[in-house]
């Protein structure tokens, strides 16, 4: 009998003769490159290689064990931390049961013990050992600092005590790091302890908060010093941190006294502390990495303008404050002209443009007023010019002096003129367009805001508005299909919504801006070469012409209704020049342009049933026109037949007509004329596809109307109907003539008998209805073969129907 041996006893055996096929594989891989080498050079051959040893036994697999160095460093930082509790509690628990002889002697070895203990570790190779005792050497000075204050000095302030501790500690700690030079925690842990001793000598002194920030700056300033000229990575990161948080706090200082500052004299103060840190932040970027380079450049940028700016804002209104920070924010990019690094210069272009989009950000309600007041005069079409652009209804900001124009205007010429030579020290091309897009749309800004602040007279307004509209088409037609052409152009767009709302004050003033809007816009649109630009303007210059019919309208005294039709003269102007037109990419958006036109002109038609009646039969005229052209059937095809559908429909409903026959019949002959070409032109084509819609369109509503019908004309009709279709399709073997007009034949038939048949169930007695269906099933059971036979029969011949 075979043994077979357990899964894991099998596990393990194949484990060792996997092991040891692969351990002989490996000895005649080093055997065969011996020979090799023997062959090439025979005068010295090499002696051949030490047997490799034989694999020891395949053992099941274990989790591994921690790594050693892991292990040791988690026992020593418990250890370490063990000791520092220890210490602590010794020093406020422990100390009042000693004399002052055996505090000062435990204290002192204990320190000195520690002290002392890293060297002989460092010099045995016990590196993780050293750094811990360290460690609790460090928080042992700190100790004695303490018990020495309660001690030897205890009616010393203990913030002046705390801030010549510290300095006596950030000094033993920097040397006994410099002496140990393989211990890694004493330099970093000096650096922290170096944030102390000025703001804690500050606190002692009760300084101003002036005072705090220049403290704060001085010890921003040293961790710039050993961050620059520090040694190793802990020491220079520590610093970096210990700078980024104290000048942070100082500058905030000084920018916050600043502000608040009454007049230029009290300014000068924190503008001279802000100033510091500007120089501060810009010696700690200068060979930093380029992160932080460029961040330091940045902050110090921001500090400068503050500065300088903060004396002559100093006491002046806020929208005045904000051109003289906006100018000092304008003067950073003189730092090209200085041999500067390229990440300081890129923080300090970074904090301009800061300053700029603060100061334009301050600037954009006014241009928002004037952009979107103007809608407020569609509630009152021709009701007046006003006398001034403030007048305007809905310009109801609270409005400035002439610093919203002014400052969007310095930055229009700070983009403009020297964002070439700013954005050289960048390495893309796509900012500097960006730039240009910018200067674009903050000149037009600027011009439409000061107009408002003027309160310029209404038609010097519009004429204003009208001349940028035609500046900045020009300039994108000229311009070839970039970000300054697209931007040129959206402003010109949203110039001319502001002005078309704006002309809606009086009569002269709607046609005079419709009419030049119209002209302007099919006029750049002609001379554009880049197709989405001349397609937009294509479609503006329709929206204008379409809002020129409405106001023709509006002049002759007509109602919406009778103003419909006068819209549809621009549709038809559109699907001419859609016929016309040999331009690319320009008939299709006319043309839709236009069909929002009719769509228009339908809902100002809406009102009045035989108007819109017209405009709707008017709208399919057009759309068929459309259709004429090959390229356009299959999209205007369909909407042709259904507007004049419905506008037959409006039609009949206008003249009091209720028979749906009436509605369904014209729409089934026209259906069942378009499904016999089919079929002509495509005689495999199912006869559900080519008579179904013009059937059910009329038979499936007059079915419905019959069934609620008193009256015997109209079953009588629908089922004769009903009839000739059945036969039809029975004659010509077609499949959705014989089942709808069967269908339709047996319901109808069905609502006639219906009260004969419950007449007749009323007369006979209970048992009458179960017999004769008993009778029915035995037939039916009887003559079942026969029955099935009959059916497959009917099914097959169903089938070969189309």
């Amino acid at each position: 009998m075979r043994h077979v041996p357990p899964p894991a006893e099998e596990l393990a055996l194949l484990d060792h003769e996997l092991a040891r096929l692969d351990a002989r594989r490996l000895q005649l891989l080093s055997r065969r490159a011996w020979l090799v080498n023997v062959l090439r050079a025979p005068a010295a051959p090499s002696p051949p290689p030490a047997p490799l040893p034989r694999p020891a036994t395949a053992r099941p697999y274990a989790p591994a064990a921690a790594p050693a160095h892991g292990t040791q460093n988690v026992l020593l930082v418990l250890g370490g931390l063990l000791l520092t509790v220890a210490a602590i509690a010794f020093t406020l628990f422990s100390w009042g049961e000693m004399g002052i002889a055996g505090r000062s002697a435990v204290l002192s070895l204990v320190t000195a013990g520690a002290l002392v203990a890293p060297g002989p570790l460092l010099r045995r190779g016990l590196p993780s050992t050293a750094e811990a005792v360290a460690a609790l050497a460090l928080v042992l000075t700190v100790l004695d600092a303490v018990a020495l204050h309660a001690v030897a000095a205890p009616d010393t302030d203990g913030v002046a005590f705390s801030a010549a501790a510290s300095a006596v500690l950030v000094a033993v700690w920097t040397l006994y790091g410099l002496l140990l030079g393989g211990l890694r925690t004493p330099l970093p842990a000096a650096v922290v302890a170096g944030q102390l001793p000025l703001v804690l000598t500050a606190w002692a002194a009760g300084a101003s908060t002036a005072g705090f920030g220049w403290a704060l700056l001085a010890t921003a300033a040293a961790d710039v010093a050993v961050a620059t000229w520090g040694r190793g990575l802990a020491v220079k990161a520590t610093a970096y941190a210990g700078a980024v948080v104290t000048g942070t706090v100082s500058m905030a200082l000084g920018l916050g006294l600043s502000v608040s500052a009454g007049g230029a004299s009290e300014a000068v103060r924190p503008g001279a502390l802000l100033l510091a840190g500007a120089v501060v932040a810009v010696a700690g970027a200068w060979r930093a990495p380029e992160a932080t380079a460029v961040l330091g450049g940045a902050v110090g940028g921001l500090a400068a303008v503050a500065a300088v700016g903060g004396v002559p804002a100093a006491g002046l209104p806020w929208d005045r404050a904000v051109v003289v920070y906006l100018l000092c924010g304008a003067a950073l990019p003189a730092v090209l002209w200085f041999r500067v690094p390229r990440p300081v210069v890129r923080g300090a272009l970074g904090a301009s443009a800061a300053v700029v989009a603060g100061a334009v950000l301050w600037a954009a309600p006014v241009v928002a007023a004037v952009l979107l007041g103007p809608a407020s005069m569609t509630a009152g079409v021709w009701s007046g010019a006003p006398e001034g652009l403030r007048s305007v209804p809905g310009l109801t900001v609270p409005w400035p002096d002439a610093s919203a124009p002014l400052v969007l205007a310095v930055a229009a010429g700070l983009l403009a003129a020297l964002c070439p030579r700013w954005l050289r020290a960048l390495p893309r091309k796509g900012p500097r367009v960006a730039a240009a897009a910018g200067a674009v749309v903050l000149g037009w800004a600027a011009v439409t805001a000061l107009l408002a602040v003027a309160d310029a007279p209404y038609a010097v307004a519009v004429g204003v508005e009208l001349l940028l509209v035609a500046g900045l088409l020009a300039a994108a037609v000229r311009r070839a299909a970039d970000a300054v052409a697209v931007t040129c152009l959206v402003c010109a767009l949203a110039g001319a919504v502001s002005v078309g709302l704006l002309g809606l004050a009086s009569e002269p003033a709607t046609y005079a801006v419709c009419g030049s809007l119209a002209v302007l816009s099919a006029g750049s649109a002609t001379g554009s070469r880049v197709p989405a630009v001349r397609s937009a303007l294509a479609c503006a210059a329709v929206l204008c012409a379409t809002a020129l019919a409405c106001a023709v309208g509006a002049s002759l005294g007509w109602s919406a209704p009778h103003t419909a039709p006068l819209l549809l003269v621009v549709t038809a102007a559109t699907v001419l020049f859609g016929a016309r037109s040999r331009v690319p990419g320009v008939a299709e958006p006319v043309e839709l342009a236009g069909a929002f036109a009719a769509v228009a002109a339908v809902a100002l038609a809406v009102t009045d049933a035989p108007f819109l009646a017209l405009v709707l039969g008017l709208c399919g005229v057009l759309a068929a026109a459309t259709a004429l052209r090959p390229e356009r059937r299959r999209v205007a095809g369909y909407p042709a037949s259904a507007l004049f559908v419905a506008a037959a429909w409006v039609r009949l409903a206008a003249s009091g007509v209720t028979d749906p026959e009436a509605y369904t019949l014209p729409v089934s002959v026209a259906a069942f004329a378009v499904g016999h070409l089919r079929r002509r032109r495509d005689p495999a084509a199912s006869s559900w596809v080519a008579y179904g819609p013009a059937l059910s369109l009329t038979m499936v509503p007059s079915l419905v109307v019959a069934w609620g019908d008193p009256h015997w004309l109209r079953p009588l009709l629908l089922g004769a109907a009903a009839l000739v279709v059945t036969l039809a399709g029975a004659r010509l073997r077609l499949r959705a003539p014989l089942v709808l007009g069967g269908s339709v034949l047996a319901l109808d038939g069905l609502h006639e008998l219906a009260p004969h048949v419950v007449q007749v169930f009323d007369a006979l007695p209970r048992w009458a209805p179960p017999a004769l269906a008993g009778l029915l099933l035995l037939a039916v059971g009887a003559t079942y073969e026969q029955r099935l036979r009959d059916a497959r029969r009917v099914r097959e011949s169903f089938g070969r129907m189309r």
